[in-house]
């Protein structure tokens, strides 16, 4: 594979920022004097301990966004909590869903790039949640009756999740987890995975308190050419 052939075209990105966007494979010489010759918003990930690589990203104009961690847990490490009043729904109102989804992330790369505007942050995971929702991977979080928020699931992997405004700091996320985790592993599962930015601390505490554990954190940079 040649270097050019290490930068991929991120279709769903472009359609939200409106220009070309790029994911770089690595932060080699060869990949990076590639990107140069490319217009557009370009994004890699590296290992947190990586100076050279963190050296070689700077020389190049791009900046740091975000570290990204993979919570993961084992049926035997759960630790489930209990709430009669919660329940999934399998097939969410596609409107509902979107309603919780705009607006509540801020932690993510996105919203912390300085050279992407909110409106465009937001965009991007309001298209990313439609492409989930009509290949039928959301699941609604119902509390009493009321959905107060989702999660999108991609086999073991839970890619895409929010609580609405006025359902948070209520400890209901705990159970409305419990449940997610339960039928994933009642599935066949052998272990339910995430990924999370690192100061996103009320998904880590979630994720902690439910006994996940935490692996495989990642740097990620992006640079933007005009």
């Amino acid at each position: 594979m040649n270097a050019a052939e290490r930068i991929k075209p991120v279709v769903w990105d472009r359609r939200a920022l409106g220009i070309d966007c790029f994911e770089l494979a690595d932060a080699t010489p060869g990949t990076l004097a590639a990107a140069l010759a490319r217009s557009g918003h370009h994004s890699v990930r590296i290992d947190p301990l990586d100076s050279a690589a963190k050296a070689a990203l700077q020389r190049h104009g791009f900046y740091y966004c975000d570290t990204l961690i993979e919570p993961w847990c084992t049926p035997s490490r759960l630790r489930p909590v209990a709430d009669p009043d919660a329940a999934l729904d399998a097939q969410p109102d596609l409107d509902a869903v979107l309603a919780i989804c705009h607006g509540a992330f801020q932690h993510d790369r996105f919203h912390r790039d300085f050279a992407v505007t909110p409106a465009q942050a937001d965009a991007r995971y309001d298209h990313w949640l439609r492409e989930l929702h009509a290949a039928g991977a959301v699941r609604g979080l119902v509390h009493a009756g009321v959905l107060v928020g989702f999660v999108a699931c991609q086999d073991t992997r839970l890619v895409l999740h929010a609580m609405s405004e006025t359902a948070r700091g209520h400890g209901r996320a705990h159970a409305l987890w419990s449940l997610l985790c339960a039928e994933r592993f009642a599935a066949g599962a052998q272990e339910v995975s995430s990924s999370i930015s690192a100061a996103n601390l009320a998904a880590l505490n979630l994720y902690a308190a439910l006994g996940f554990r935490f692996r495989n954190p990642v740097d990620l940079y992006h640079r933007v050419v005009i």
